[in-house]
């Protein structure tokens, strides 16, 4: 049985590597600093090392320095949250196998590590999901149903889980999903909407308040961080949260405290945090509206559900669940459903459902006709070769599907120089092998 060693600071995350590597036969090792890795090479060979590279004490980096300085020369990955150039390439002159970016891809992980341990891939993900766990949750879409498998595997973590997406894409039922299937579905998911809540009274709402300890404070309050205890809670529309607010929850993360208003005394509270948002992180960091350092910490998994404009496959099967919750007999033509399809949904997944209760009701006969639907959808432009359109999209996926195979034969399974070979990133080489197999 193969051994690996896995480096990080952050238990939680020792804890998401852990579950999601034991699909493969290995014998884990975990350490919560470079210093402890090191006692415990001393003791025990392992064949492979996963570190992060920013930990308290001895860096990744310098942890790979001396790891080669005991002259073992077994496979090094890095994982960080702060990409950096010439950190990737000072690594890879000292020899790391690899350099992968956080938010971590969980299957391309497992791929990096089934590459350099040497065991084979056979080109396949298992992405499949127990039909009574997705329960009503709609993922035809290849991208989805590869975001809801490793959300699936995450579930069962701590792990911090970043959200991001369109407004109207699902993002709470994902978040939903998360806790439903978490080792924490016992207890409660506090949902609370960041935007909806005044900025002055954000802190007593999430931390909690002493009586007295402002204007209208009649009485303490737990807050929903206390509520949450042994739970979830999902704080949705984040990058809206005030810079002080924010400077606040980054000591509850890092911490795992929080100080209601009014008060000195720190509170413990164990709650599973998952956030979601539809901004721009990258601008609002830049503008200075929300603290990098907050980002990166927020930012351990991250899931970024596509607009409904780029899952038209998903379209025929949310309408008929639509349907049938309004207990609706009524059935949609085929010429509807080219024109959902075809539709921009600038308000995605909640616009869907605002059309589908106005033709549920409106619609004349059983069968939705293109004229029930709004007058601004039926101006949809139609494709003019529907047929036309699929077989080059089809004759284009063999060409690269078969590149593709042709690169892996000649690496030998290497995704890394096959990778290299096609001219493309390694985390697109992984996203196309996913569609891959979910297409044939």
């Amino acid at each position: 049985m193969k051994k690996i060693l896995i480096v990080d600071d952050e238990k939680d995350l020792l804890d998401l590597y852990d579950k999601s590597l034991q699909e493969i036969e290995l014998k884990i090792f975990t350490a919560e600093s470079a210093e402890k890795g090191l006692n415990l090479l001393k003791e025990t060979t392992v064949d492979m090392i996963i570190s992060d590279v920013k930990m308290s004490g001895i860096s990744g980096i310098d942890f790979l320095c001396e790891v080669r300085k005991l002259g073992l020369e077994i496979p090094f990955l890095l994982v960080t949250a702060f990409s950096n150039v010439k950190d990737a390439v000072k690594s890879l002159k000292l020899g790391a196998v690899d350099y992968l970016e956080k938010p971590i891809d969980l299957s391309e992980l497992l791929i990096a590590v089934k590459d350099n341990l040497g065991i084979s891939q056979n080109i396949s993900l298992g992405n499949e999901i127990p039909k009574e766990v997705m329960n009503g949750i709609i993922a035809e879409n290849n991208i989805m149903r590869s975001l809801y498998y490793d959300a699936y595997r995450v579930a069962e973590t701590d792990a911090t889980v970043l959200i991001t997406g369109e407004s109207g894409t699902g993002k709470e039922v994902l978040a939903d999903f998360i806790h439903k299937n978490s080792l924490r579905n016992s207890q409660n998911l506090i949902s609370v909407n960041c935007a909806s809540i005044s900025p002055s009274l954000l802190a007593s709402e999430l931390f909690g308040h002493k009586k007295g300890s402002f204007t209208g404070a009649i009485s303490d309050r737990s807050g929903f961080f206390r509520e949450a205890n042994k739970g979830t809670i999902f704080l949705d529309e984040i990058g809206d949260m005030q810079i002080e607010q924010q400077a606040s929850l980054l000591r509850v993360l890092e911490n795992k405290m929080i100080i209601p208003v009014g008060s000195e005394k720190e509170v413990p509270i164990d709650a599973r945090l998952i956030a979601a948002t539809n901004c721009n992180f990258k601008k609002a960091i830049k503008n200075g509206t929300f603290r990098e350092d907050l980002y990166y910490r927020l930012n351990i998994i991250s899931f970024e559900i596509p607009p409904l404009r780029e899952r038209p496959e998903d379209i025929q099967p949310l309408v008929r669940l639509m349907l049938k919750k309004q207990n609706s007999k009524k059935r949609i033509s085929s010429a509807t459903l080219r024109i959902l399809q075809q539709y921009n949904w600038p308000g995605n997944i909640r616009e869907l459902n605002n059309v589908i209760q106005r033709v549920a009701i409106l619609a004349r006969t059983e069968i939705i006709m293109p004229t029930d639907l709004p007058k601004s959808m039926q101006n949809t432009k139609m494709s003019d070769s529907k047929n036309d359109t699929i077989f080059k999209v089809k004759t284009l996926h063999q060409r690269e599907l078969e590149d593709i195979k042709k690169t892996l034969e000649l690496t030998k399974g290497n995704q890394t120089k096959a990778a290299e070979l096609l001219g493309i990133s390694r985390k697109t080489l992984i996203n196309k092998l996913k569609l891959i197999i979910n297409v044939q």
